[in-house]
């Protein structure tokens, strides 16, 4: 089973910001080639990032935990996340109130367009 690792330095942050990128209403996906090593070569490099201004922090992290399930889901399929890169994810306010069935395509679209 494939595990998420978090970033953890600012370093980390800057470099994947500087790449790739995708918008949509509900959240934004950044992604740059793996710069270090996860700790296990099955871990894929992600973190979920969302600004104070969202709401409290019971919207926060339901946006979050939204957002974790559809990556898990995807890492399911094989192929819809390419292992070889890192990600950030931004959850966007608009997250909160749509259903998990309508962020998913969504989200396998934007991994997709990523990969080219």
């Amino acid at each position: 089973m494939v595990k998420l690792e978090s970033l953890k330095k600012s370093n980390q942050f800057r470099k994947v910001l500087k790449e790739k990128k995708i918008h949509t209403d509900y959240f934004s996906i950044f992604a740059a080639k793996n710069f270090f090593k996860p700790k296990y070569n099955t871990n894929l490099l992600i973190s979920f990032v969302m600004k104070k201004k969202i709401g409290n922090a019971v919207k926060r992290n339901k946006i979050r935990r939204k957002l974790k399930a559809n990556v898990q889901k995807l890492l399911k399929k094989r192929g819809a996340i390419n292992r070889d890169y890192t990600y950030i994810v931004f959850g966007k306010s608009n997250a909160y109130a749509q259903k998990q069935n309508v962020l998913l395509p969504l989200m396998e679209k934007s991994f997709s367009k990523l990969k080219k």
